[in-house]
């Protein structure tokens, strides 16, 4: 081998980097483990403890050292299934940022074709703004989007003019959203940077206003969901004192007095003669002391009687009401007929209701100086920094600096409130956070302070999302995957499990079969391993569980390159080549195969990096970077040690005692027998395809939307038992055993097109009532907690909506399309004859299809989850690569032979070649089988259906390469050749 020192070179320092990132990790996690040591299972001592190393020295590598957060910021990320945490994509709303373009418009064409727009999006796979001009275009009439009511406004007229046409507005609207979408990336990426995560991701998707936010081992679920959906709506109103509007409150709970008494007087009348006939009844009641319920009874004062505490004198709060009926007295005194109460100088009030008290359910309701535009005097643009701090009082506060647009407001609204003697409301998405008086005159400068009852954390994320600034519309959350860390941790456990005995395997192996050269394999992988790991820490990748299952499969894989070395040595043996002759050239004739096995298997994986998120990515990833450690391993590493053993004397047979005449000598008739395998493929298939029609999949929430559950109980239980609950709750739902008989996997579509925030809660709250009589005295808190020791309770949670799901079936589809083209043009390319390509892509096609079948006919009754997701995607694009790897293995040798034996026929080179590639297909196949079959059985339960798919596409896949690919390439190249001699017969007669 040539440039032996430049390997080396090359080797050892890729070795020493890799050594040199993971110290990093190690490192990380040897203090974490003295902070959990030191915090003895108290979440917020153990982070007090981190905190105070964030910048002390802990890891000297002698030439300098690092602090703690530089070791985080260099150890190797894990992501949300091994670390817990939250995954997110949220919905920009297109429509909120229309409405703010056209200034909030009320003009009839323009609401109507947004509501129309989000009616067609139910059903489409457009974008809402190309939904919204389809919707406007129907109904528009003479408006045009240029018209002074909608975009050709004051706020828009130096790009908008009133003689545009609307396809001259298009353009100038999806650049005014594409900037919106932009700017709501920006806050969004400020606030995690404040939020605290270590190695958040956020990216935007596309032109469609989604944006992606993973936020692995971050701590506290609920609150990081609040942030990425808050939009810090902040404003800044006069408040009335509350006394003045209580006249008005009275008037009000007169009227819908009255209105009630009407509406009672009928059921009265109506139950008179019921009442006269069961008079005597009533009398015997009193006799025996019971009790009887009017059924007419009503609240006397509907709006009175629900308040339950009065506001000061001269202060903001008209009265205190009970937190759960704020809607109900909104919705009173909202009502046009009770408005039209209100004395003229207040007839546009506007009313909002505070923070509840500490400890308290009392919710006081303030009264705010509104306008016909319905616009607070400041908004929060005016803010310039924002930063936590304490009052005076020593609780937790929010100091704010204006610009001077903002200042100027300010001090005329805080003169306006001096001199009345009244307050300013600090108002944040229609709460009101504190209305402070003023005591000293107007503020000049714009420095200002929100305080309230806020905990320290509350105050925290103010003043971030202050700082960054407003979300410029609603974000919803339209797809979510939320994994508890106790989860997470458990997946680190049982993939440490299932890595180490596939590893001990493989070893094992390659040294039972072929000796001390298996043993060189065996060195060589395991520098795989290390380089591996180093590229993917200094990469800063993230590992995932299936990412883990993807460097196992690598190393079964990897594998492949040293059987197709070794076995290519033994035939040149075998042929009487001395050693250094076989070594030499076995090398160089396998190197051919090799390269297009790895590459038809890259390129599979490449499509899946493209069209994948998240834990799929991570599998691709990490597939994508053990193809080329391995090559690097197997070829020059494996060289390097043997040309070392065999220069100091040392001799080699590649084979053991027991393994030496295995499969040597052999020659099967394959193609005398692709008859039987056209019967038996084709049987396979029909009844694949008869299972996929009547018995269909069983679609995850990936493909048809909604919601899923993983709930842990104390004790077994079986999912009949919960059915009748959760239908009662849901209308629909279905639940499984998932893993172990104290787990279940609850499904359902109940809500499915509501994604807010709101809906979110209401369904984990109806899932909590229905499981409730199975949770052992479980509290809601600690049912939803994120506590790291976690054991029982809600243990990940999965959101999709349906319009995501379609996109999801849609990126399925072209990727798997989009793999058997790219492979086709490949093998073509390399191998010239469209008659390979066609038996390589006809021999995946029949793999896909039986692997389908056999989950449609086994997922009702197998004892785990076989739901068709993104991940099972992920296993169909990994069958595709491994059954592309064994047929090209094949066709290079088909092709090697073609040019070494051209006396021969057709179909001699044809079965010659497939028995002698059988020793290394066998071999491989058996190899990756004991890997998968590994983690299948300790990797688990998440991936368990993932693996059995890769299992069944193994077993399938080898069989199809020997007789469904090649047979097919065989006959149609042999009736090319039979149609080109009697075409050239045919012309020399002629």
């Amino acid at each position: 081998m040539q440039n032996k020192g430049l390997v080396k070179l090359f080797a050892i320092l890729f070795g020493l980097v890799s050594i040199y990132q993971l110290s990093f990790t190690f490192k990380a996690n040897s203090i974490e483990d003295g902070a959990k040591e030191y915090a003895k299972g108290d979440s917020v001592k153990e982070a007090q403890y981190l905190d105070s190393l964030s910048t002390e020295k802990v890891f000297n590598l002698g030439v300098t050292d690092y602090t703690y957060n530089e070791v985080k910021d260099k150890a190797m990320n894990l992501g949300l299934d091994l670390k817990g945490g939250i995954n997110v994509i949220l919905q920009v709303s297109v429509k909120d940022i229309l409405k703010g373009l056209a200034n909030h418009t009320s003009e009839p064409a323009f609401n109507k074709a947004l509501d129309d727009a989000s009616e067609l999006q139910k059903n489409s796979q457009n974008t809402y703004l190309e939904d919204f001009y389809i919707a406007f275009d129907k109904i528009k009439g003479d408006t045009k989007l240029a018209s002074p009511d909608i975009f050709a406004n004051r706020s828009l007229s130096d790009e908008i003019t009133f003689d545009m046409t609307d396809d001259q507005v298009k353009p100038i609207i999806s650049k005014k959203i594409d900037e919106s979408i932009t700017s709501a990336f920006e806050v969004l990426r400020k606030r995690i940077d404040e939020f605290g995560v270590t190695s958040p991701n956020i990216q935007r998707l596309g032109e469609s206003g989604r944006i992606l936010v993973e936020l692995p081992g971050v701590k506290d679920v609920e609150r990081a969901k609040k942030l990425l959906q808050s939009t810090a709506q902040l404003e800044f109103w006069d408040a009335y004192k509350g006394e003045t509007l209580v006249p008005f409150i009275i008037q009000a709970n007169n009227v819908l007095k009255e209105e009630v008494a009407a509406k009672t007087e009928t059921t009265k009348n109506a139950v008179a003669d019921a009442d006269e006939a069961s008079e005597s009844d009533s009398q015997i009641d009193d006799l025996l002391g019971e009790a009887v319920t009017d059924s007419t009874k009503v609240a006397v004062n509907p709006l009175l009687d629900l308040i339950i505490g009065q506001g000061y004198q001269g202060g903001p709060i008209v009265a205190q009401f009970d937190v759960k009926d704020k809607q109900t007295v909104l919705d009173y005194l909202n009502r046009p007929d009770i408005r039209a109460l209100l004395p003229v100088e207040q007839r546009y009030v506007k009313f909002a209701f505070g923070m509840p008290e500490k400890d308290s359910d009392a919710v006081g309701l303030y009264a705010l100086v509104g306008n016909r535009e319905n616009v607070p005097p400041m908004s929060g643009a005016v803010v310039t920094n924002a930063t936590q701090q304490y009052d005076q009082l020593g609780k937790p506060a929010v100091s704010m600096q204006m610009n001077a647009k903002g200042a100027k407001v300010w001090e005329e609204m805080t003169g306006k409130a001096y001199s009345q003697q009244s307050q300013i409301a600090i108002v944040l998405d229609n709460v009101v956070y504190s209305a402070p008086g003023v005591t000293t005159g107007p503020i000049a400068g714009g420095n200002s302070e929100i305080s309230g009852q806020f905990t320290l954390n509350e105050a925290v994320d103010l003043a971030n999302v202050l700082r960054a600034g407003k979300l410029p519309a609603s974000a919803d959350i339209i797809q979510s995957e939320v994994v508890g860390p106790s989860l997470g941790q458990e997946a680190i456990d049982s993939g440490e499990i299932s890595f180490v005995i596939a590893l001990v395997l493989v070893l094992l192996w390659m040294l039972f079969y072929y000796g001390k050269a298996g043993g060189f394999a065996d060195i060589a992988m395991a520098l795989n391993i290390l380089l591996m790991f180093g590229v993917l820490s200094g990469l800063g990748a993230v590992l995932t569980l299936p990412g883990i299952a993807g460097i196992v499969l690598t190393i079964g894989m990897s594998v492949d390159a040293n059987v197709l070395i070794y076995e290519r040595i033994r035939e040149e043996i075998a042929n009487g080549k001395s050693q250094r002759e076989a070594i030499q050239d076995g090398f160089s004739n396998a190197l051919s195969s090799i390269l297009d096995a790895n590459i038809t298997t890259g390129l599979t994986a490449l499509i899946l990096f493209i069209f994948g998120t998240g834990p799929i990515k991570g599998f691709a990833t990490t597939l994508l970077i053990g193809i080329v450690t391995s090559l690097f391993t197997a070829i020059f590493i494996t060289r390097l040690l043997i040309d070392w053993y065999v220069n100091r004397g040392g001799n080699l047979d590649f084979s053991t005692a027991i393994t030496k005449k295995l499969f040597r000598n052999i020659n099967i008739e394959f193609l005398q027998k692709r008859k039987i395998a056209y019967i038996v493929s084709g049987t396979l298939i029909v009844v694949s395809l008869g299972s996929l029609f009547t018995n269909g999949l069983d679609q995850g929430v990936d493909f048809v939307g909604g919601r899923n559950y993983q709930v842990r109980f104390n004790e077994a239980i079986t999912p009949s038992e919960l059915m009748p609950a959760l239908e009662g709750a849901f209308g629909s739902a279905d639940a499984k055993t998932f893993g172990s008989a104290e787990q279940v996997k609850i499904s359902t579509k109940y809500k499915v097109n509501e994604t807010s925030a709101e809906v979110d809660e209401e369904i984990r709250k109806e899932l909590f009532s229905a499981l409730k009589p199975h949770l052992e005295g479980l509290s809601y808190e600690d049912f939803i907690s994120d506590n790291q020791h976690k054991t029982v309770g809600l243990m990940k949670s999965y959101k999709v909506s349906p319009t995501i799901a379609d996109d999801i079936k849609k990126e399925s589809f072209w990727a798997v399309l989009g793999s058997l083209i790219v492979v086709f043009l490949y093998i073509l390319l390399r191998f010239k004859k469209w008659q390979y390509s066609l038996g390589a892509v006809t021999a995946v096609f029949h793999d896909v299809i039986i692997v389908l079948g056999v989950f449609s006919l086994t997922y009702k009754f197998m004892p785990f989850n076989l739901e068709i997701d993104q991940a099972f995607i992920a296993a169909i694009l990994t069958v595709i690569g491994y059954s592309l790897n064994d047929t090209v293995v094949v066709f290079d040798r088909i092709r090697e032979y073609f040019h070494e034996h051209t006396g021969w026929s057709l179909n001699k080179v044809v079965n010659v070649s497939l028995s002698s590639t059988l020793s290394r297909t066998l071999n491989t196949s058996l190899t990756t089988l004991v890997v998968l079959l590994a983690i299948f059985a300790f990797g688990g339960d998440s991936i368990r259906g993932f693996m059995f798919a890769l299992i069944v596409g193994v077993v399938v896949g080898t069989y199809s390469s020997l007789f469904i690919a090649t047979p097919i390439m065989y006959d149609t190249l042999a009736a090319s050749e039979k149609k080109r001699k009697l075409k050239e017969a045919n012309e020399v007669a002629a």
